[in-house]
C-alpha cells in the first residue's frame, strides 16, 4: 500500500492556489499531497497558516518523506502513448505532437537544408574565386536539379523526430505515421489516389494563375500600371534559370519536382506540421497557420532581398496570395484523404511541374 494511503482523509484539503507560492511549480492533482515536489515546502502547512513554515516542516526533494511523494506523483502521472501498428491506420482520434514541436522541428529541417545548400555554395566559391561563375552556376537548371536533393532532410529530420511516438519505430512504422504510405489501399483505391491528385494539380494551376492575375489587376489600380510592368518586365532568378534551360533540364526539372520536391515538402509541412497542428488548434487554424509558414518559407528571398518598400509590397502581395492559396488547396485536400499524403504529394509535384513547363513554353515559344 502506498505510504500516502494511510495519511488521514483530513489531510485532503483544497489549496487556495494552483502553483507553490515558494517557487512556483504547479500542484498535482491528486490526493493526500503533502509538500511540494520541486521545493518541499509543506504545502498544507502555507496553506493553513498563510506563512512560511519553519525549517522542520520543509523536506528537500532527498528526504525520505518528499523522495516517497515524488515517487507517488510520478507513478501517477500520465505517460505519452506509443501507437501500436494497428492504430497507426486510425490517428484521427490521436493525440500526437504539440504545436510548440510542429513548428520547431519544421524549423529545424528548413535550417539544416539551407546550411547545407550554402556550404555547397561556398564550397564551390572556393574553388572557382569567380563572382560571375558562382552566379551563373546559381541559376543553371542542373545545379537547380542537384542541388533540390537537399530537400530530402525535409523527410530525414520528422522521421527521426516521430519514433518516439512508435511502440516499433521501424522506418516503415514512422512514414506511415507521417502519412507517407500506401498501406490500407488497394489497387483500385492507389488508383482514386493518383487521379485525384492529377487533378488537383490542375484545379491549382488554375487557382494560382487566376489569382496572379487579379492580383496584377489590382497592384495595377494601386501602384499604377507602369510601375506594375517594370516590375515584372525585371528578369529574375527563376526566369533566367528557365530562359538557359534546355528540353533535356526541363524533362528532369519535370521529374525533381514530382519525385523530391512534392513528396518531401508534403511531408514536413502536411504530413508532419498540419498534423501537430491540427491536434493541438484545430482543423481550421492547422490548416491556415500551415498554409501561412508554407507561404511565408517560400517568401524569404523577397524579405532578405533588398530594394525600396514599394518594391518589397508589391512583390510581396503579388507572390503571397498565390502561394497562400496552394497551401490552402493542398492542406484542405490533406484533409480531405484522411491524412494520407499520396494524392497532396501527387497535387504538389505535378502542380510544379505543369508550373515549369508552363514558363518553358511562355519564355521559347511565345
Amino acid at each position: 500500500m502506498n505510504e500516502n494511503e494511510n495519511l488521514d482523509d483530513s489531510t485532503n484539503i483544497e489549496f487556495k492556489w494552483l502553483y507553490c507560492p515558494i517557487c512556483g511549480t504547479k500542484i498535482p492533482q491528486i490526493k493526500n499531497i503533502i509538500y511540494c515536489i520541486k521545493c518541499g515546502v509543506d504545502l498544507q502547512y502555507i496553506n493553513t497558516h498563510m506563512r512560511m513554515p519553519s525549517r522542520k516542516n520543509i523536506r528537500y526533494l532527498g528526504s525520505p518523506e518528499a523522495f516517497s511523494q515524488q515517487n507517488f506523483y510520478l507513478s501517477n502521472k500520465p505517460l505519452r502513448k506509443k501507437l501500436s501498428e494497428e492504430e497507426l491506420l486510425n490517428l484521427e482520434d490521436q493525440k500526437l505532437w504539440g504545436s510548440f514541436a510542429s513548428i520547431g522541428i519544421t524549423a529545424a529541417a528548413y535550417v539544416l537544408m539551407n546550411f547545407v545548400e550554402v556550404l555547397v555554395i561556398v564550397i564551390f566559391i572556393l574553388f572557382t574565386f569567380n563572382l560571375e561563375s558562382v552566379l551563373e552556376f546559381l541559376v543553371n537548371p542542373y545545379f537547380i536539379i542537384g542541388i533540390s536533393f537537399v530537400e530530402l532532410i525535409f523527410i530525414l529530420v520528422p522521421t527521426l523526430y516521430v519514433g518516439k511516438y512508435l511502440q516499433r519505430p521501424t522506418l516503415n512504422n514512422r512514414l506511415i505515421l507521417l502519412g507517407f504510405t500506401k498501406k490500407g489501399f488497394d489497387k483500385t483505391k492507389l488508383i482514386k489516389e493518383i487521379l485525384i491528385g492529377l487533378g488537383f494539380a490542375v484545379v491549382g494551376v488554375t487557382l494560382v494563375l487566376s489569382i496572379s492575375f487579379l492580383m496584377e489587376i489590382i497592384l495595377s489600380l494601386i501602384f499604377g500600371y507602369e510601375t506594375i510592368q517594370d516590375l515584372f518586365g525585371t528578369a529574375g532568378e527563376v526566369d533566367t534559370m528557365i530562359a538557359s534551360a534546355d528540353i533535356l533540364s526541363i524533362f528532369l526539372l519535370t521529374i525533381i519536382m514530382i519525385l523530391i520536391i512534392g513528396t518531401t515538402e508534403e511531408v514536413l509541412f502536411r504530413g508532419f506540421l498540419q498534423k501537430g497542428l491540427v491536434r493541438s488548434l484545430g482543423k481550421s487554424w492547422g490548416i491556415v497557420i500551415t498554409a501561412l509558414i508554407f507561404s511565408s518559407i517560400h517568401l524569404i528571398g523577397i524579405f532578405t532581398s533588398l530594394g525600396s518598400p514599394i518594391i518589397f509590397i508589391i512583390s510581396f502581395l503579388f507572390n503571397f496570395f498565390p502561394f497562400f492559396a496552394i497551401s490552402l488547396l493542398l492542406g484542405l485536400l490533406f484533409n480531405w484523404r484522411k491524412e494520407n499524403l499520396i494524392a497532396v504529394m501527387i497535387t504538389h509535384g505535378v502542380y510544379n511541374a505543369l508550373t515549369i513547363i508552363l514558363a518553358f513554353i511562355v519564355f521559347n515559344f511565345i
